[in-house]
């Protein structure tokens, strides 16, 4: 007797091969003399159809706990099934029944549920088809992205969670702190007194590895980091979580150019992955969620992405014949309707925007010979907008001074920072994917919460 994940029988399976799986009722149907009781185990779509023939014992007792949600045991063999899509069905010769459901209770019945009402029950939302579906999506799309940087010989670095910086410098981070908040010590000026804190000065949650991946950089060439970030951003949107995770590569000896190749073929990679490993989810994607799931993710594996500047993208926004609700002018930055319109109507396909105004960049992103523009780069995806955001960092030390000051940064802070500008600089770049937006444009989702498994939002932080 062989106990496998069900995927694996619903593929390679064979009647007569004698079977066991541990799995969890989705439904039953009763008649005569058997039962049709369908369980999944969480590793494919489809579920396995198993036969309970009443001669089983305690056929009664076993049927009447052979609810909606209940986990089970199954030995028995498969046989061919006479039924509609489905191949192979398992006749019972035992079952163990491990936990039961009440179904008067138990809130996943059969019937459609809402997302939202599915995310008050985070804890038991994973057992519908949608949610299932969209964490072995996100499961792939994980093994894609290391299988895509290993393969290409970078180094994964582990950047700390808890920093002293702001690499945004939006200044929205989450403060960390061991301080007892009814008794907090004061200075002489009456200002928290952070020299008793755990680290001896204020430190927060990471919104980014960027800054200490750089480091890294310049010491093994190639690297990226793959981890948890905090946003303190009092935003209840569709787009925004406080907690995500981020995927940051950087790359020494690397310009603007060779940054944009590797980000397309990056996002290529994932999509043509994700489709051979999850044929089935992705099907049910584009039947249940979008019906362009598909030809979208053909369009990324098969079409080169089109690269125009911000400039000449302010132009095409400036002759639109649509109104837009904000406004378009060169020195302001793009929003999600401006990206979109250019990925979904102009272009149809992802486009790559270079060289931005400096204003609107962060200070590390390398100031191009105009004085007026940062070799920066986003990539812009139909239906969701930016996507990837990168550039080539700012090398000399002269320079990223300059820019720093100018955005009323303390050199003092950022000595480490400067030290990589001072010994042995390279041209470098990398860029940053959010990963839950990269798994919402893979299936198609709407919410950034339904492609987490416990989202984090304000106000909203169970488990």
């Amino acid at each position: 007797m062989t106990s496998r994940r069900m995927i694996e029988w619903l593929r390679h399976g064979q009647p007569g091969d004698a079977i066991a799986i541990n799995a969890w009722v989705r439904t039953k149907r009763e008649l005569k003399d058997f039962a049709f009781v369908e369980v999944n185990d969480g590793s494919s779509l489809q579920g396995l159809q198993v036969v309970v023939p009443s001669t089983l014992p305690d056929y009664e007792a076993v049927l009447r706990s052979l609810t909606t949600g209940a986990s089970v045991s199954v030995e028995g063999v498969l046989v061919a099934s006479q039924g509609k899509n489905q191949r192979i069905e398992l006749k019972a010769e035992s079952i163990q029944i491990w936990g039961t459901a009440d179904p008067e209770t138990y809130p996943l019945q059969k019937k459609r549920h809402s997302f939202e009402f599915l995310r008050t029950i985070a804890h038991l939302r994973s057992r519908t088809n949608t949610l299932g579906a969209v964490f072995r999506v996100r499961n792939a799309c994980s093994a894609a992205i290391h299988e895509f940087f290993q393969t290409r010989g970078f180094l994964w670095a582990h950047t700390p969670i808890i920093t002293t910086g702001d690499c945004e410098g939006a200044g929205e981070q989450f403060s960390v702190t061991s301080l007892n908040l009814n008794q907090l010590p004061k200075t002489p000026e009456q200002a928290v007194d952070f020299s008793q804190d755990f680290f001896g000065r204020p430190t927060y949650l990471t919104v980014s590895g960027q800054l200490e991946a750089e480091i890294m950089a310049m010491a093994f060439s190639n690297v990226y980091t793959f981890g948890p970030t905090f946003r303190a951003e009092n935003s209840n949107t569709s787009r925004h979580l406080a907690e995500f995770w981020m995927v940051e590569p950087e790359m020494a000896f690397c310009d603007l150019g060779g940054d944009m190749d590797l980000a397309e073929a990056f996002l290529k990679h994932v999509f043509q992955s994700v489709l051979e490993k999850c044929p089935e989810d992705m099907a049910f994607f584009n039947e249940r969620i979008d019906p362009s799931v598909l030809s979208t993710a053909e369009t990324i594996i098969n079409q080169e992405f089109a690269r125009i500047t911000y400039t000449e993208a302010i132009a095409l926004l400036e002759k639109a014949e649509r109104t837009f609700e904000y406004p378009v002018e060169w020195g302001l930055d793009l929003q999600s309707e401006h990206e979109r319109y250019l990925a979904e109507d102009l272009f149809k396909r992802p486009v790559i925007v270079t060289d931005y105004p400096t204003g609107i960049k962060a200070f590390y992103m390398r100031l191009n010979d105009d004085e007026r523009t940062v070799a920066a780069m986003d990539i812009l995806a139909p239906n969701i907008g930016e996507i990837i955001g990168g550039s080539q960092r700012e090398e000399r030390l002269d320079v990223l001074e300059r820019r720093m000051l100018a955005q009323h940064l303390n050199l003092e802070d950022y000595g480490w920072y400067l030290d990589l500008r001072r010994y042995g600089t390279v041209p470098h770049a990398g860029f940053g994917l959010g990963f839950e937006r990269l798994v919402q444009f893979i299936t198609g989702m709407t919410n950034i919460r339904d492609v987490i498994p416990f989202p984090r939002t304000p106000l909203s932080a169970e488990f």
